[in-house]
């Protein structure tokens, strides 16, 4: 199966996120979530699955307030598994949990859905194969249905111990105030190409992947940007083959008057509706 989270994909590496309380976000993401920890301080911890490579932060500000509703901001953030089996696995220990979850099969791929204890929305899914997705006009075909949650658990018995080492960053899913607009600068600016449609939503990609950014108003068309302490997003981070295509987009964000900024060994930019990216290599 081909792999769209690595060179020359342009695709989503590292979520940052604010939470109330960062141990019990903590206790959340490891023993419900499975993640283990890579770096932590006294408000700050960096999450991995293969013990090197961040995948989620957790921030608690000092002034943090709980996340409002009718923002732009995140929609949820989206776990890829290796495996179906995996898939088995993690859902066999959210059953036995007991923790709220929600499930759904989308034709490309089959999801369950979480959300934290601070109200931040979480996907952990596996991919069908790329060769058995169905495209027409460059649009690839999604919806949203029944999940064969017997079939997937049939697929093993194994152990839960935590999210597999390979696990990676799949997507992100954003709530934005204004779907062309954002398009605009994801298409125009960042280079991705627009693969779905969905009432007030569209998914975006590169490398022909189903999609590596979603974008929608569900919060409401003209949704404000949060305030920076309030749980949510932080930042996430977009992964480019090498400097020349970094370079490319920084002058594509430029030109449609995006703000660029230079930190340390990468750039910032945001979308429209205020959601921070950073572009690294």
């Amino acid at each position: 199966m081909k792999n769209f989270h690595q060179k020359p994909t342009i695709y989503v590496g590292e979520v940052n996120i604010n939470v109330k309380d960062l141990e019990d976000a903590l206790t959340f993401y490891t023993t419900i979530i499975g993640f283990q920890v890579l770096e932590k301080t006294e408000r700050k911890a960096v999450l991995t699955t293969d013990g090197k490579t961040p995948l989620l932060t957790l921030e608690q500000p000092v002034d943090v307030i709980p996340k409002a509703e009718h923002m732009s901001g995140l929609y949820h953030f989206a776990i890829l598994l290796p495996t179906r089996a995996d898939l088995a696995v993690f859902l066999r220990h959210m059953v036995q949990t007991g923790y709220p979850l929600g499930a759904a099969d989308h034709y490309v791929s089959e999801a369950l859905y979480i959300t934290d204890p601070d109200g931040n929305g979480i996907e952990v899914y596996r991919d069908r194969p790329s060769a058995e997705w169905m495209w027409k006009n460059d649009l690839v075909e999604m919806a949203t249905e029944q999940l064969d949650a017997e079939g997937i658990l049939a697929e093993s018995d194994a152990k839960w111990n935590g999210l597999p080492a390979p696990t990676v960053m799949g997507h992100i899913h954003l709530h934005v105030a204004d779907v062309p607009k954002a398009e605009e600068f994801y298409t125009k600016g960042l280079g991705f190409t627009v693969v779905s449609y969905y009432p007030q939503a569209a998914f975006l990609s590169t490398g022909g992947y189903h999609h590596h950014i979603a974008i929608n108003t569900w919060q409401g068309v003209g949704a404000p940007t949060p305030p920076k302490n309030s749980v949510g997003l932080n930042w996430y981070t977009l992964v480019f083959p090498e400097i020349e295509a970094r370079d490319s987009v920084i002058r594509q964000l430029q030109q449609l008057g995006a703000p660029v900024t230079k930190e340390a060994n990468f750039y910032v930019t945001k979308d429209p509706a205020g959601n921070q990216i950073r572009l690294v290599i």
